[in-house]
C-alpha cells in the first residue's frame, strides 16, 4: 500500500519516513487542502495521512483506491465519516497523544483567570504595584470548576483540579462513574454544571455541540463565572460570548480554540481584558508533537499489513 501525506506543517517529517522505511511502506508527503487539490494530487495512495484537507464524499469518489483515513490528532471533523463508513473506508485518529498536555493547558488558564494573573500583570506594568485592582479572588477550595465532557481529557482535568483543591462536577451523556471517578468527581447535569460553577471548562466534541453555549447558557452562569475553551470552535457562539462579556453577564473567558482559525487580530472578543486567547497550542508539547507523528505513522503500518489499529473511529465491513 502506498501512503499519502495529504498535508503537513510540521517541520520535519524524519519520524514518518523512518517508520514507513523500515516497514517497506512507500510514502509521500503533498500539501493539498482543498477537495480538488486532494483529488489532483492523492489519487493514487491507499492510505491518507491527513493534518487539515477536507476528506470529502467527493474525495473518496475521486480517490477509488482509499482504504483509510487518519488524522493528526484527535478530531476528525474534516472527513466525512458517515460517508467513508458506506465507502468500507475505514477512519482513524490518535485520541491520546496530547492528552496530558491539553488537560494542563486549561489547568494553566483556569488558574490564570482564577488568580487574575494575566490583568494584574498588566496592569503592576502599566499602573502600579496596587493587589486592590485584582479584587475579588477566591481560595480554589471555595470554587466549584465544572467539566463538559468527561472523556480521556476531561477526566485528566477534573482529577488534577481536584487535586488542587476545587470542587469538581461534569456531565457527560456517556459517562459512567466508577469507584476511582466519584473519588474526583461528581456526575451532573448539564444545567448543574452551567449554574453551580466558578470555572467551566470545554472537552467535549464539536459534532452536535454547535453554540452549546449561547445567550440563552450565559445568562444561566454566575456573572463572575468563566469559561475555557481548549476543545473546537464553534461550540461556544462567539457573538453571543462578546455580548455576554459586554453586558458583565460572566466573569471572563480563555480561548484555546475558535471558528475560522487563524482569527485576526481584529476579533471583537480580543478587546476585552478578562479574555486569554492562545493559538490552538493546548496540544502541543516536544514529547507530544513526537508521538503525535511516531502513533499516526505507527497506525499506518498496521492497517497496511491487515493488522488491527488502536483507534478506529468508525466501524467497516
Amino acid at each position: 500500500m502506498k501512503v499519502i501525506i495529504t498535508d503537513c506543517d510540521h517541520e520535519s517529517m524524519d519520524i514518518e519516513e523512518k517508520i514507513f522505511a523500515d516497514a517497506g511502506i512507500e510514502m509521500e508527503l503533498k500539501q493539498a487542502f482543498s477537495e480538488d487539490e486532494v483529488i489532483e494530487q492523492c489519487q493514487d495512495g491507499d492510505i491518507f495521512i491527513v493534518q487539515y484537507a477536507n476528506i470529502t464524499e467527493k474525495v473518496m469518489d475521486h480517490c477509488p483506491k482509499l482504504k483509510y483515513v487518519v488524522r493528526y490528532g484527535v478530531g476528525v471533523d474534516t472527513v466525512d465519516v458517515p460517508a467513508a463508513t458506506s465507502r468500507g473506508i475505514q477512519v482513524g485518529n490518535v485520541p491520546d497523544y496530547g492528552m496530558n498536555e491539553v488537560a494542563d493547558h486549561a489547568i494553566a488558564l483556569a488558574l490564570a483567570l482564577s488568580r487574575k494573573i494575566v490583568k494584574m500583570d498588566a496592569f503592576t506594568k502599566d499602573e502600579k504595584w496596587d493587589y486592590i485592582e485584582s479584587i475579588p479572588v477566591h481560595r480554589f477550595s471555595e470554587q466549584t470548576v465544572g467539566v463538559v465532557g468527561l472523556g480521556r481529557i476531561g477526566r485528566n482535568f477534573a482529577k488534577k483540579m481536584n487535586g488542587l483543591g476545587f470542587r469538581v462536577i461534569g456531565t457527560d451523556p456517556y459517562f459512567h462513574a466508577t469507584r476511582e471517578t466519584e473519588e474526583y468527581l461528581t456526575a451532573v447535569s448539564m444545567d448543574e454544571v452551567i449554574e453551580q460553577s466558578d470555572i467551566i471548562s470545554l472537552h467535549c466534541p464539536a459534532d452536535g455541540n454547535k453554540d452549546l453555549f449561547n445567550e440563552e447558557t450565559f445568562k444561566k452562569m454566575k456573572n463572575t463565572a468563566v469559561l475555557i475553551n481548549v476543545a473546537r470552535g464553534g461550540i461556544i457562539n462567539e457573538n453571543d460570548l462578546e455580548q455576554a462579556l459586554t453586558k458583565g453577564e460572566i466573569g471572563g473567558a480563555a480561548l484555546d480554540c475558535m471558528v475560522g482559525e487563524p482569527v485576526g487580530t481584529d476579533s471583537p472578543l480580543f478587546k476585552h481584558k478578562n479574555v486569554i486567547v492562545t493559538p490552538h497550542m493546548a496540544w502541543y508539547s516536544e514529547e507530544a508533537a513526537k508521538e503525535l507523528k511516531r502513533k499516526v505513522a505507527e497506525e499506518s503500518v498496521r492497517f497496511a499489513k491487515g493488522e488491527p489499529i488502536h483507534y478506529p473511529i468508525n466501524k467497516v465491513s
